[in-house]
């Protein structure tokens, strides 16, 4: 399965990239003399790109060999990691931010979906849980790798490393992905009749506030673990790495129950989520209070993700593609208001509150799926 590890490989250098300025987010203040919510919106950019370049770029291309399109986005954002590391001033990085939200949503919509074309079918599951197995592997590998490059050698070395192996990747891809001629052509329209489901307007609500939770706390957590856990360097590369591997527990312990109980999974990583943030201003001075709860935190992330995209894809079976649009343009859409209001919120106030602002969105969304009933994910009410 070589091209199937390519388009892994492209996903997991496509969320580090994302998700890397986390570990990061203190030194780039520092360095540029702005604020940490300020620092924020090198994830905001992302995020909002990104939704729109989903439907975006997706239909624009929909007749496109989708290897030929896999390959240019990989090479766009390996410029887009050079641009980051030799930005002069904090406009050019922002700059560079633009292209990885426009690689993100475009390389999402259109491999995510792929595995099936790869492989033979009886292979297609396996092959989809290693592709989506680059989500937490982001933040397990990627994230704390790039911290500790970033506090060994300074932040843009974690940017200058991640390009080269971008590019690398690329190679790689131009060598082992087949050509792959575009099937289905997701239109305009197959995505509005997709809106008018009512089983997708509910998947997009809940994937709004459980998303918006998430990042616009985890955001600022670096802050969070320098500020009042008073951790070193060290420890915070450490802790992020626990809080990535219990993400991919989380990642499989949801795979594992997502397809039979799609709203009683995302219910537990809801309420996970919710007891996590909003316990640590209270519990995270404390280092092993700060350390447990970022394990409880990992493991109801770790299952958002996988919960969200089969919700979607068992609301729309005969439309992969613009089904993986939908996703990836309200994931990366609220990913980019997280880390906004949450900057907003951190330079009004503290790391704290937010905090404990996304614990009582993410108790919003525990509490919508216990006492609204809600449409199973594959069936649309009549």
């Amino acid at each position: 399965m070589p091209a199937v590890f390519c388009i892994t490989l492209g996903i997991f250098s496509i969320v580090t990239t994302e998700i890397l300025p986390i570990g990061l987010l203190t030194a780039i203040a520092r360095e540029f003399g702005i604020s940490d919510g300020t620092a924020g919106l090198t994830m905001t950019l992302p995020g909002l790109l990104a939704a729109l370049a989903a439907p975006v770029v997706t239909t624009a291309t929909g007749r496109i060999d989708r290897r030929t399109m896999l390959c240019a986005l990989v090479l766009l954002l390996a410029f887009a990691d050079f641009l980051a590391a030799v930005a002069p001033v904090y406009p050019v990085l922002l700059a560079s931010r633009v292209l990885v939200g426009l690689v993100i949503g475009a390389f999402w919509s259109i491999g995510a979906g792929l595995a099936p074309r790869l492989v033979a079918p009886e292979r297609a599951g396996v092959a989809k849980a290693v592709i989506f197995s680059a989500v937490p592997l982001g933040s397990v590998l990627g994230v704390p790798a790039g911290t500790f490059l970033g506090e060994l050698a300074g932040w843009r070395t974690a940017f200058v490393v991640l390009g080269v192996f971008t590019t690398v990747l690329w190679l790689a891809m131009l060598a082992c992905v087949p050509a792959l001629p575009a099937r289905e052509v997701t239109s305009a329209a197959v995505l509005t009749g997709l809106l008018r489901r009512r089983s997708v307007r509910t998947g997009l609500l809940v994937t709004f506030l459980v998303v918006l939770a998430h990042f616009g706390t985890y955001t600022y957590v670096t802050p969070f673990l320098f500020g009042v856990t008073r951790l070193d360097p060290g420890s915070v590369t450490v802790f992020l790495l626990v809080y990535g591997l219990a993400g991919v527990g989380g990642n499989f312990l949801a795979g594992s129950t997502v397809d039979r109980r799609p709203r009683r999974t995302l219910a537990v990583a809801a309420a996970g989520l919710a007891a996590a943030t909003a316990l640590l201003p209270v519990l995270g001075g404390n280092p092993v209070g700060a350390l447990v709860l970022l394990i409880v935190w990992g493991l109801a992330y770790g299952a958002v993700p996988v919960c969200s995209q089969t919700w979607f894809a068992q609301a729309a079976p005969e439309a992969p593609e613009a089904a993986t649009v939908v996703f990836t343009a309200s994931f990366q859409a609220t990913i980019a208001a997280g880390a906004w209001l949450g900057g907003l919120v951190v330079d009004a106030s503290s790391p704290s509150v937010v905090l404990v602002l996304g614990g009582v969105v993410a108790g919003v969304v525990v509490s919508l799926m216990l006492r609204r009933p809600v449409n199973r994910p594959g069936v649309t009410p009549r």
